[in-house]
């Protein structure tokens, strides 16, 4: 999806994340003259990359203001959400749209500590965006125009897939899933292995078949029109090695109850997060 700007794009915290979305939007086309970054903890692959392509590092929030930004995206930890965004109110304004990337924190509370009457949108990706295969779930706020909406939709869209929440109340389960769900693919490819291992595997050649298993899984499920339940069924011939592994970890529902308990801690913590 095009990203088309004529006002500056402004990046508040340039980490794993911000880098990601800042590396996407210049892939996709952004004049990097048009993006300014504001981040006192720079690391130098950032501060190189900027300095290569043209991205400002230097302007200040009234500069900022003075140019009306289109939108300003906030990719600090949700703990140094109250100190930062009370610097960025004079950046407030109908036509500047707020897109925040902290877990938990509200945009209630994120319009507050603005000083009131911003246009936001609450999201949250997760980190395959680094290789351009992210998805990210959204939640506009009132104040959200149309074509706002559309231009977040185009800067979250720069590295994967996004998809809007109706219900703000949702987003805490979007970081459960999809949010902290990364970790528990890694964590999947560390059980397997050790299984291998157990079965008298090498721990290198049990964690080169874990990985590359898992990840190539991952590809068909991307490349497939097909549902998981149904490629899951593909594989598995009735009787066979397969059949037997999928009666332990379905039987009782034994992963998909685990895999509830570990959603619900992680949303949970989401929102004492927001607190």
């Amino acid at each position: 999806m095009a990203i088309d700007l004529e006002r500056p794009l402004v990046l508040v915290g340039a980490g794993k994340m911000g880098g990601a979305l800042l590396a996407g939007w210049l892939d996709g086309g952004v004049a990097p003259g048009l993006v300014a970054i504001r981040d006192p903890h720079l690391s130098d692959e950032i501060a190189t990359l900027a300095k290569e392509r043209g991205v400002r590092l230097d302007a200040s929030i009234d500069d900022l203001a003075a140019l009306k930004p289109a939108a300003v995206v906030l990719a600090v930890k949700p703990q140094a959400m109250p100190d930062v965004l009370p610097t960025l109110q004079p950046l407030v304004a109908p036509e500047t749209l707020f897109v925040s990337i902290a877990a938990g924190m509200g945009a209630d509370r994120l319009d507050e500590l603005l000083g009131g009457g911003a246009a936001i949108v609450r999201a949250m990706p997760n980190t395959p965006a680094s290789v351009g295969r992210g998805i990210t779930g959204g939640f506009a706020n009132a104040r959200v125009t149309q074509d706002q909406k559309k231009l977040a939709d185009a800067l979250l869209a720069a590295v994967g897939e996004a998809v809007w929440i109706e219900d703000e109340a949702l987003m805490d389960a979007v970081t459960a899933i999809s949010g902290s769900g990364p970790a528990y693919v890694f964590h999947l490819v560390e059980a397997m292995a050790d299984a291998g291992v157990s079965l008298g595997l090498p721990e290198e050649t049990a964690m080169r078949l874990a990985r590359a298993t898992v990840s190539g899984a991952g590809e068909m499920l991307h490349r497939s029109d097909l549902d998981a339940g149904t490629l899951r069924k593909n594989v598995t011939s009735p009787g066979g090695t397969t059949a037997a592994a999928l009666d332990v970890l379905m039987g009782g529902e034994a992963l998909t109850e685990l895999m509830k308990k570990a959603a619900l801690a992680a949303r949970d913590r989401g929102r004492e997060l927001g607190k």
